[in-house]
This record gives structure tokens, C-alpha cells and sequence, in this order.
């Protein structure tokens, strides 16, 4: 009788945990339930949902408020207030100075976080890139103004961004290698210095080969036309040449030669000495010369044939008041046949650079055929 009660009581034990057990489990899942109607959301989770779930990002930049053709006018639209960071209210990057051409210049944009003093800018840049084989430009972006301005080292203030532009291709060739590199790693030891950010280097492949091609192009129509007068016996003074060249308008400038210019101060043509000694206003007090040259250079000027017709009318007049004749480099006298030939080859000249999209003597014909 005590083992059958023994075994009874030990069945109904295990019956009440097993109850108890399933009571338990029974509770948890109620709780559970309520647990989650209590803290259910409609939304998405947006750490969770697809990406096209999500709200859009609001813009880094200003928004302007646009008023939508809907709302009444009676009823003024209330704004949204958002807190405004430093970086979220400053403008977007600007483009580059319009004075610059891609085909020729190779710009890096530049971004101080603090203003930055341009003189400070301008005597890093002066030890970074001394050296540099090819001319440099530099510009600072006036937010008041909302344009680019050009850097000299007279130039103050103080700015956020700036841009350095090395042209790639003059008279003496392309950019190469060394001085592509050179500016490239000045222009970021300069950023550095400053804790500011270059916003992108350009390719040196895709620089190079592009300096390359458009120095092929400039070599087609880099043309210099001469007119000579040499004396017939007797040698010219220097104080006649002088006087002569100034009764035309011509200026004697630091390259030892006479400009005759126009309106914009731009050189249409020049007179020098057909020996090696340059003109200087000492000089000419006492210099005597068989024979002076004028030089018309073809693709630094608008309007070539018209500035061409003009040279030759001077040289005509300074060879009757000197008493000399007007010859080409052969010392053959210059006839109407060989002039109309001449004109003839700056049209030509003038054309194919047209068709290129560098009109001869524009500010970027200049630049790229400067002496």
C-alpha cells in the first residue's frame, strides 16, 4: 500500500509542474501579445525598409521657399524651422573663372573652411610654385558679389574659395611631365598648409595629351609677317627713326621695339632694329642702323589684313621720309604682286583658327602665343 501510494503521489506531483509549466508559457505569450499592440508603429523603420522607403535628405545647400499656386493668399504658409549648420548655409561650389578655357588652362578649385588671407595665400603659393615654366593664374570667389576675382600680389581680403590655373601651352610648347607635377604637388602642399581642400587634381595623362594636341594646332598658324627697310647708302639715324615712329603713334616699349596699338592697348604691329641691337631710349641718341624691320605677329590680331594694309603704308612712308627701300628677308623689293600674296595667307590663317574657336586676337590667342 505505501509504494502504490508512493507512485500516486509522486504522478500527481509531476502533474502540477507540468500544469504550472504550461500556465507559465501561457502567461508569457499573453504578455507578449499586449507588448507588441502597446508599442506597435505605422511608420517604416527607415534603418530597416529599403532605401526607397525613406524619406528624401533635405539638400545640403540654401532652399528657397517656393509658394505653391494652390494656397490661398488669404492663408500666409507657416516655415518649417530646422536648425542651420554652418555648412548646410554656405553656397555650393562655384564653377570656374569664365576667364579661363579648358583647352588651355588646368584649374584646380580650392576650399578654405576658415577665410584665408590672400596675402598669406599669395607667399605660399610664391615658394610652392617658383619655378613653374608655365604662367599661373590665381582668382578668389566674392561671395558678396557672387563673381571671381583676379589675384595679384596687391591683391587683399580674405576668402573661402579660390582657384589656380596653369596654362598648359605657350610659344616654347606643351606642359610636360616635370612641370605638371610640379604644380600638381605645389598646389597641395599650399591646400595643406592652410588645412584647406583642393577639390580635385586634374589627370596627368588626359592634361598632357590635350596640351599636346592643341600645341600642334597653334604650330599650324604661329606666323610672324616682316616688312624690311633698308637704307641705299646711307645709314639711319636714330634720332629720325624715333621721331618718325612717334608721328605715327608708335610707343617704344621694354622689348627694344616701336608698338603700334589699338584702341584696347593691343599690339597690331611692331618696329625694331633689322640689327641685333634692340632700341632704348639712350640708345637711339646715338645709334646708327642700315636697316629697321616691321613685324606684324598673325594670330594676336582681330583684324589681319586691315592691320597688315596699315603696316604697309607705314613702312612706305618711313621709306620715302629715310630715303631706303621696302624689302622682304630675301632683300627683294616688296611689290603689289607679293602683297596681295600676303594678304591672301593671313585669311588663310585667320580662318583656320576660327574654325578651331580661337579667333586670332582674342584674349586666349594672345595668351597662347605670347612672346
Amino acid at each position: 500500500m505505501d509504494s502504490e501510494l508512493q507512485i500516486a503521489l509522486i504522478g500527481a506531483g509531476a502533474a502540477l509542474v507540468m500544469l504550472i509549466v504550461a500556465y507559465n508559457k501561457w502567461q508569457e505569450r499573453k504578455h507578449r501579445r499586449h507588448a507588441e499592440r502597446a508599442f506597435k508603429s505605422e511608420h517604416p523603420d527607415i534603418l530597416l525598409e529599403p532605401r526607397e522607403m525613406a524619406e528624401p535628405a533635405e539638400p545640403a545647400g540654401r532652399v528657397e521657399p517656393v509658394v505653391s499656386e494652390s494656397v490661398s493668399e488669404d492663408v500666409a504658409p507657416q516655415p518649417v524651422r530646422r536648425p542651420v549648420s554652418e555648412s548646410a548655409s554656405r553656397r555650393g561650389t562655384p564653377a570656374v573663372p569664365e576667364a579661363l578655357d579648358a583647352r588651355a588652362d588646368c584649374s584646380v578649385l580650392i576650399e578654405s573652411i576658415e577665410a584665408l588671407e590672400v596675402s598669406r595665400l599669395w607667399a605660399a603659393q610664391r615658394q610652392q610654385l617658383e619655378g613653374l615654366n608655365k604662367p599661373v593664374q590665381w582668382f578668389a570667389f566674392d561671395d558678396g558679389a557672387n563673381v571671381w576675382r583676379a589675384l595679384t600680389e596687391h591683391s587683399a581680403g580674405a576668402y573661402h574659395w579660390f582657384c589656380v590655373a596653369v596654362q598648359t601651352v605657350d610659344r616654347r610648347g606643351p606642359i610636360g611631365e616635370r612641370d605638371f607635377a610640379y604644380f600638381c604637388e605645389g598646389v597641395q602642399r599650399i591646400a595643406e598648409q592652410f588645412l584647406a581642400v583642393p577639390a580635385g587634381l586634374p589627370a596627368r595623362a588626359d592634361t598632357l595629351s590635350a596640351a599636346a594636341a592643341l600645341d600642334r594646332l597653334c604650330a599650324e598658324v604661329d606666323v610672324q609677317i616682316g616688312l624690311n627697310i633698308v637704307s641705299r647708302g646711307q645709314a639711319f639715324a636714330g634720332t629720325k627713326l624715333r621721331g618718325l615712329a612717334e608721328a605715327q603713334g608708335m610707343v617704344l616699349g621694354p622689348d627694344g621695339q616701336f608698338h603700334a596699338r589699338d584702341d584696347d592697348g593691343n599690339t597690331l604691329f611692331m618696329l625694331g632694329n633689322l640689327e641685333a641691337t634692340p632700341f632704348t631710349a639712350e640708345n637711339l641718341r646715338s645709334l646708327q642702323t642700315t636697316g629697321i624691320t616691321l613685324v606684324i605677329d598673325v594670330p594676336r590680331v582681330t583684324h589681319g589684313v586691315q592691320t597688315f594694309d596699315r603696316m604697309m603704308q607705314v613702312a612706305n612712308q618711313l621709306a620715302e621720309a629715310l630715303q631706303g627701300s621696302v624689302v622682304d628677308d630675301k632683300r627683294h623689293p616688296l611689290g603689289a604682286e607679293a602683297a596681295a600674296l600676303i594678304r591672301t595667307q593671313i585669311a588663310q590663317f585667320h580662318e583656320r583658327m576660327a574654325d578651331q574657336a580661337i579667333p586670332a586676337g582674342s584674349p586666349l590667342a594672345r595668351r597662347l602665343f605670347a612672346a
